[in-house]
């Protein structure tokens, strides 16, 4: 094999379109722009110019309420990551697991403003949790290996009534 042989393989290189390259090439005159106009510019079109008149996205009321800005942003560890990292003896069972702990042993990289622990994976081990929140399924499984759950959420109003 020589340099000059080398070449990529078959059809993962393409050549790029050249377009307004005359009318035999089948996209010269408008070069795929259609006709005239604003819109056969470049980057000049607007995105929801209604020709002057006040834009729907405009005319219409501002309504709602989104709670993104105040919303906790929780990390979600899985049970099985968690036995992954008892067996690699970078959490230790025995201890309390909460979120320093999870860092430290390289499950999430920082925590934010908790953890939930979610249901997916195999817990062996017997340990005990404390955590922001948790699903039903981590729960039962984490109780099943003879470990315990302490949540730290504040109680919501729904549970109360569901009690």
């Amino acid at each position: 094999m020589k340099l000059n042989e080398i070449a990529p393989k078959h059809g993962s290189r393409k050549k790029r379109f050249r377009i307004g390259r005359g009318i035999g090439s089948g996209a010269g005159k408008t070069g795929g722009r259609g006709g005239k106009g604003q819109t056969a510019r470049s980057g000049v079109r607007i995105k929801g110019f209604e020709g002057g008149q006040m834009p729907m996205h405009r005319r219409l009321p501002k309504r709602g309420f989104r709670n993104t800005s105040f919303a906790l942003k929780l990390n979600e560890v899985n049970l099985g990551k968690v036995q992954t990292a008892i067996d690699a003896k970078r959490l230790d069972p025995s201890a309390t697991v909460d979120s320093a702990a999870l860092v430290k042993a390289g499950l999430m990289r920082r925590a934010k403003d908790g953890v939930r622990l979610l249901g997916n994976g195999e817990l062996k081990a017997k340990v005990n949790f404390e955590v922001f929140g948790a699903s039903k399924s981590a729960v039962a499984a984490v109780e099943k290996a003879g470990g315990s759950v302490k949540i730290l959420a504040p109680k919501r109003e729904e549970d109360e009534k569901a009690a």
